[in-house]
């Protein structure tokens, strides 16, 4: 983030309008991304998954045919009704308001990307540690404000291969120009290696990654 903010003082912000508008010709999601790497951490046993902030329900779409039922949760009314559109053929796939917490369980799976910055953390992941069955996994996509110089250089990789990975995805220009995100966003606040004490500490063995994209990914086994 600090990078980026710079590039938006750079030529009085000349910088970060170009890379701006370079990016939004090849434009790609960061979490649509990672549902290759949700799909290739699935747990063995698979009776029931829980997504929480489902989104527009990509993912939910996703692991519809590898659980035999599929629970998706937002906060959002617009993307719970874009959710429940998207999978309305999927009849192991339901959509729900109301706390995620307030959910039975147990779930083989529990997945959230873009959530945990929203949320706070210790009792979410405390939650999590309840709703998960023994041997469900835990697989999340964060964003942490970058402290270290680690952070820092995995920022600067982000930015550098964000539009080339957005010409890989996308080659064909847009010309819609910038576009603002179709969900609630919210800036992260806890720094990488905070959280990752936190995680550790609740959830003993958890993995956690930096990754492109300015994400971060997380996995843990119950």
């Amino acid at each position: 983030m600090a990078l980026r903010r710079l590039a938006g003082t750079l030529a009085s912000g000349r910088a970060a309008t170009a890379m701006a508008r370079l990016n939004a010709r090849h434009p790609w999601s960061h979490n649509d991304h990672f549902h290759s790497w949700i799909l290739a951490n699935l747990p063995a046993r698979r009776r029931a998954a829980l997504d929480v902030g489902c989104g527009r329900g990509e993912l939910l779409a996703a692991l519809s045919p590898r659980f035999a039922a599929v629970h998706g949760n937002d906060a959002d009314p617009t993307m719970r009704e874009t959710a429940a559109a998207r999978c309305a053929g999927l009849p192991n796939v339901t959509v729900e308001d109301g706390a995620w917490t307030a959910a039975d369980g147990p779930y083989d799976l529990v997945t959230m990307i873009a959530v945990l910055h929203h949320l706070d953390v210790g009792p979410a992941l405390r939650e999590v540690r309840r709703l998960l069955a023994p041997g469900g996994r835990f697989l999340a996509v964060g964003l942490a404000p970058p402290r270290t110089v680690r952070d820092h250089a995995w920022d600067l990789a982000s930015i550098i291969s964000n539009p080339v990975i957005g010409f890989v995805k996308h080659p064909w220009p847009s010309t819609g120009g910038p576009q603002p995100p179709p969900f609630p966003v919210r800036d992260p606040t806890v720094p990488f290696d905070e959280l990752r004490r936190i995680v550790v500490d609740v959830m003993p063995g958890a993995t956690m990654r930096h990754s492109i994209g300015f994400r971060h990914t997380i996995a843990w086994t119950k």
